[in-house]
Parts: structure tokens; C-alpha cells; sequence
């Protein structure tokens, strides 16, 4: 099948949506689709306000239209709502093609975090506006599903993420010399991670962040005694997960947390909110622990063994979540009718 897929998140950008992009398109191709990329790095870009080290393409409509009619894909695919997922958005309606779409990120609950005179609510209408013109749209899990539709979205499809467990997996950690137990975040270091809720913890032992992004410099500022490691890729940052005792993930928006995923992987045991997505991928007091007293879900998953964990993440590869994504997607061209006159009979 030639698939076209439309995102506004993907490499250098580091994050989950980039990652779980990336491990699908590579699955994908060992299945023998043929998947092309329309991205922001094949256009003119400008700085995504507040966030300036991600790239927005600038007017890309008629760039992705030429990509998509040199193609011919069999099914479009639009996974993000920015300006090249609008594009594709825009060109598969004028050409009446049919498309699905996917939900990653809770955007009305981040920009009202930044910018609180604009209602959670309005985002929602306004991307509800954008998804109920797909033939269905993919989520990460079941809550997730439950939570749109409370919000009037409709035609939800379930598409499971998975986790790399060939590079996330137990190797000997990196050398921190830091105090244990050692409790860790990974991941975007940005207000939306409420990241403070788990640098304001009482914990014994240590506090470690790994990762990179516009709330870093405040908080390193803010937080001396915490360790930053900064930005960390493949095998390092493989070797400094499993150097903690414990990942702490402080979020409430995120639809997934991949991260905790890779941290299980890594036979490490997680702590978290009781919230849309670590309920959906953490067995309570088996791979890691979800209480709204955010301390006492650390201080209980610290004790936790990593097996069960490993267990779970083996389990969950990304070949199933590619088929499953595979199986949602939808003809963007509905089948001509041949029309054949009647015979008639003399």
C-alpha cells in the first residue's frame, strides 16, 4: 500500500509524537508499504511561538499538493493539526479524497497554560472542526477515546502505540555519582510537563531530569540540588534510565507518556498521576504506582521490581502497533463504478 503521511512533528524534533512517528514509518517499510513523509523540514519553516526550536512550515500548500499528486498514495494519513497537516487537510478536500487522522497531543489544555484568557473548551470545538472531516480518527487509548467524545468527537479508532525494546532495554547505567536512591524525569522540559509538582517532592536521595526544552534554564536556576543532564539520545540516554531507581512523571495532559513505556523497558518502575495516559499503560503497584499524592506513588514504586515492567514492554512492540495502524486507514479515492449498459436481447 502507498501511504502518505502528514505531520508536523517529526526529526530533529525530540518527543513523543516524533518518536512513536518515526518507529511507525520504520515498520511500515519492514512490512513492505511504500510511505511517504510530508514534513516541515521540506519546506521554508519559522519558529513555533513560545517554542523556538520547533519549526512550523510556512505556506506549504502548494508544496504538499505537488508531493501528494506525484505520489498517488492509496490512504492519506494527517497526524498532527499544524500547518502541513491544514494542508493536506485542505488538499484532500478540494479533491474530495478521503483521509483519517490522528489525536496526540491535548493542545487546548497546553496553550491555555500558557495563555489562560483562551478556554480549554474553544480548542476543542476548533480541533473537532479539523478531525470530524476524516473517515475516522486514531487514538492512543481507550480513556483518551472516552475523554474526545465527551468533548463531541466522533468516529474514534484505537491505534496502540508500541515500544522499541531493541534499544530500551537493561544496560549497565552511566557513572552519575549521585546519592540513592535516584529518582528521574525524562523527557520535554516544558511548563506543560508540570515538572515542578516532582522537583518540589521531599524525596531521599536524588533528583535527575534528562531531557531539553524552554523551561530548563528557569528551572536549573530554580532547582540547584536536582542533577540536569540535558538532552540525551539512543544508547546514553538508554544508560542514564538505567541509572535511576525510580522514573517520576508529573504530567497531566499527556495522552500517552511514552516515556514511561521506554522507562518500564528499561526495568524501571514509574510513578505518576492517576491520569488518561499512565492509566492505560501502568498496572498499579505492579509496573509502577499512580496516586494523586504524587510522593507517596514514588516512594511506593521505588520498592517495585522491574520485571513486571520488562514483561509488559516485551509485549508490546511496535510491529502490532503498525498493523493496527495499517488496518485503520482508509481508501482515499473511492472506487469508480463501472457502469455497463444492458444487453438486450433480440
Amino acid at each position: 500500500m502507498r501511504i502518505a503521511l502528514l505531520t508536523d512533528a517529526w526529526k530533529p524534533q525530540v518527543n513523543g509524537v516524533v518518536t512513536a512517528l518515526s518507529a511507525l514509518v520504520d515498520e511500515l517499510k519492514s512490512a513492505g508499504h511504500d510511505v511517504l513523509v510530508i514534513h516541515p523540514g521540506l519546506f521554508v519553516t519559522v519558529p513555533c511561538p513560545t517554542y523556538n526550536e520547533i519549526r512550523l512550515a510556512a505556506a506549504p500548500l502548494p508544496g504538499v499538493a505537488r508531493r501528494l499528486q506525484r505520489f498517488v498514495p492509496d490512504a492519506v494519513h494527517i497526524a498532527t493539526e499544524g500547518s502541513v497537516g491544514l494542508a493536506g487537510w485542505l488538499y484532500c478536500r478540494l479533491r474530495r479524497w478521503r483521509f483519517t487522522t490522528s489525536f496526540h497531543t491535548r493542545f487546548p489544555e497546553y496553550i491555555n497554560a500558557r495563555w489562560p484568557m483562551v478556554p480549554v473548551g474553544l480548542g476543542y470545538r476548533v480541533l473537532n472542526v479539523f478531525h470530524r472531516r476524516s473517515v475516522r480518527t486514531m487514538v492512543s487509548t481507550p480513556p483518551l477515546a472516552d475523554y474526545l467524545e465527551d468533548r463531541g468527537f466522533s468516529r474514534l479508532a484505537l491505534w496502540r502505540r508500541g515500544v522499541d525494546t531493541r534499544l530500551f532495554r537493561p544496560v549497565e547505567p552511566v557513572q552519575l555519582d549521585l546519592p540513592g536512591p535516584v529518582f528521574m524525569y525524562f523527557g520535554r522540559v516544558a511548563p506543560e510537563k508540570n515538572i515542578e509538582a516532582f522537583l518540589e517532592l521531599d524525596l531521599p536521595g536524588s533528583k535527575l531530569v534528562v531531557g531539553d526544552g524552554p523551561a530548563r534554564t528557569d528551572l536549573e536556576q530554580r532547582y540547584p540540588d536536582t542533577y540536569f543532564a540535558g538532552m540525551r539520545l539512543g544508547e546514553d540516554l538508554v544508560r542514564h534510565i538505567c541509572a535511576a531507581d525510580c522514573m517520576v512523571f508529573p504530567s497531566r495532559t499527556d495522552t500517552l507518556g511514552l516515556v514511561l513505556m521506554e522507562a518500564m523497558a528499561c526495568g524501571v518502575p514509574v510513578a505518576a498521576y492517576p491520569v488518561t495516559g499512565p492509566k492505560q499503560v501502568v498496572q498499579n503497584y505492579v509496573t509502577g504506582v499512580l496516586d494523586n499524592d504524587l510522593r507517596a506513588a514514588a516512594l511506593a514504586a521505588v520498592e517495585l521490581e522491574g520485571a513486571a515492567g520488562l514483561a509488559y514492554a516485551r509485549a508490546n512492540g511496535w510491529a502490532a502497533s503498525a498493523a493496527e495502524f495499517a488496518s485503520q486507514l482508509a481508501p482515499a479515492r473511492r472506487p469508480q463504478l463501472r457502469f455497463d449498459p444492458p444487453v438486450l436481447e433480440v
